[in-house]
C-alpha cells in the first residue's frame, strides 16, 4: 500500500489479498490483486494524485462489476468456454457448432 493511506484502504487491503489467496492464488499474484483493486477505488473516490481514464470513467466498481470483464481478452472467451457453457445450457447441437454459433447460442 502507498504510504499515507487510509486505514480503510488498509482492511480492504488485506481482505482482497487473503480473499484471493483463500481461491488459490500465489501469495505474489494475491498482492497484486489488491493493490491494483485498492488503487483503482482510491482513484475514482479522488484520493490518489493521479488516476487512469479508465479507472475514473468506469460506470461500476470493481467490487459492482463482479468479475463481468473475466476471461473476455481481445476476443472474449475461448470456443472452449463458450463450449463448456452451451453443455452447462444443454444446447442441442453444440458439438457441431462454430465459435460464431456458440456466441448466438448463448445469445452473445
Amino acid at each position: 500500500m502507498p504510504a499515507g493511506s487510509s486505514s480503510k484502504r488498509e482492511r480492504q487491503y488485506e481482505h482482497i489479498k487473503k480473499s484471493a489467496e483463500d481461491r488459490g492464488e500465489s501469495t505474489k499474484r494475491a498482492k497484486e490483486i489488491a493493490a491494483r483493486t485498492v488503487n483503482k477505488e482510491r482513484a475514482r473516490s479522488g484520493e490518489s494524485k493521479t488516476a487512469s481514464k479508465t479507472s475514473t470513467r468506469d460506470p461500476k466498481s470493481a467490487p459492482q462489476r463482479g468479475g463481468q470483464r473475466s476471461h473476455s481478452g481481445a476476443e472474449g472467451p475461448t470456443k472452449d468456454q463458450l463450449y463448456e457453457e452451451a453443455k452447462k445450457r444443454n444446447i442441442h447441437g453444440r458439438s457441431t457448432m462454430t465459435k460464431q454459433q456458440l456466441e448466438n447460442a448463448l445469445g452473445r
